[in-house]
C-alpha cells in the first residue's frame, strides 16, 4: 500500500478530485496526510471532513525559505511518503528538499508543458494566440516545471475565452489526469531510472487525454 501526502495552499479542488477518485476506484493506497502552507487554506476543511490528518507549516512563521523547508522536511520524514502530490502548492521548493524525496514528487501544472512554465499561464496562452492549451502532470525536479511528463490533457482555446473561462476548463482537465497519474506512481507503474521514464501496464493513449471541451 502506497503512502500519499498531498500538499496544498488554497481551496483544494485537486485534492477533492484525488480523494474522489480514490474512493470510486477503491485505491489500496492511503492518503496519510494533507499538508498546507497556510492555516486558512480552505482545502484543510475538506480533508478533515474525510478524516484525513492535516498538518500546517505556515510559511509566514519562518524567517526564510530554508527554515520553512527544514520544518517541512521533518514533517515529511515522519510521514514516510511514497508519493508527494503538489496539488496547488504555491511554493517553489529548494533542490535539497526535492532530492531528499527524489522521484516521489508529482505536480499538476496548468499548461501544456514545456509551453508556459511558471505563473499566469492562461493569460500568456491567450496573449500568444494559441489554439490549444491544457494541463500537464509531471515529476518534480529542481528545474521549475521541467520534470519528466507523465500525462497531459488538451483544452481548446475558444474565441470568446477569458482567463477565467479558460482556467475553469483547464481545472476540470486537471481533475481528470492528476489522480490517475498519482495512482500510476503509487502503483509502481511508472518509474524514473537513469533519467528515463519506464512504464508498466500504462498505454500511451492513457497518458494524453484528447481535447476536453
Amino acid at each position: 500500500m502506497g503512502r500519499i501526502v498531498v500538499l496544498i495552499s488554497g481551496r483544494g479542488s485537486n485534492l477533492e478530485a484525488i480523494i474522489g477518485c480514490a474512493q470510486r476506484e477503491r485505491w489500496s493506497h492511503q492518503i496519510v496526510a494533507v499538508v498546507a502552507d497556510r492555516r486558512l487554506a480552505p482545502g484543510l476543511a475538506f480533508a478533515e471532513r474525510w478524516k484525513i490528518p492535516t498538518i500546517v507549516v505556515e510559511r509566514a512563521d519562518y524567517p526564510d525559505r530554508e527554515a520553512f523547508e527544514q520544518v517541512l522536511l521533518q514533517q515529511l520524514l515522519a510521514l514516510n511518503p511514497d508519493v508527494i502530490a503538489l496539488a496547488g502548492f504555491l511554493r517553489v521548493l529548494g533542490a535539497a528538499l526535492i532530492e531528499r524525496f527524489a522521484h516521489r514528487w508529482i505536480n499538476i501544472h496548468p499548461s501544456l508543458l514545456p509551453a508556459f512554465p511558471g505563473l499566469q499561464t492562461h493569460r500568456r496562452a491567450l496573449q500568444a494566440g494559441v489554439r490549444v492549451h491544457g494541463a500537464t502532470v509531471h515529476l518534480v525536479t529542481a528545474a521549475l516545471d521541467a520534470g519528466p511528463i507523465l500525462a497531459q490533457a488538451v483544452v481548446p482555446v475558444l474565441p470568446e475565452d477569458t482567463e477565467t473561462s479558460l482556467g475553469q476548463r483547464v481545472l476540470l482537465a486537471e481533475h481528470q489526469i492528476f489522480p490517475r497519474a498519482i495512482a500510476w506512481l503509487a502503483d509502481g507503474r511508472v518509474r524514473l531510472r537513469d533519467g528515463v521514464l519506464q512504464w508498466q501496464g500504462v498505454d500511451a493513449s492513457e497518458r494524453l487525454l484528447g481535447v476536453v471541451a
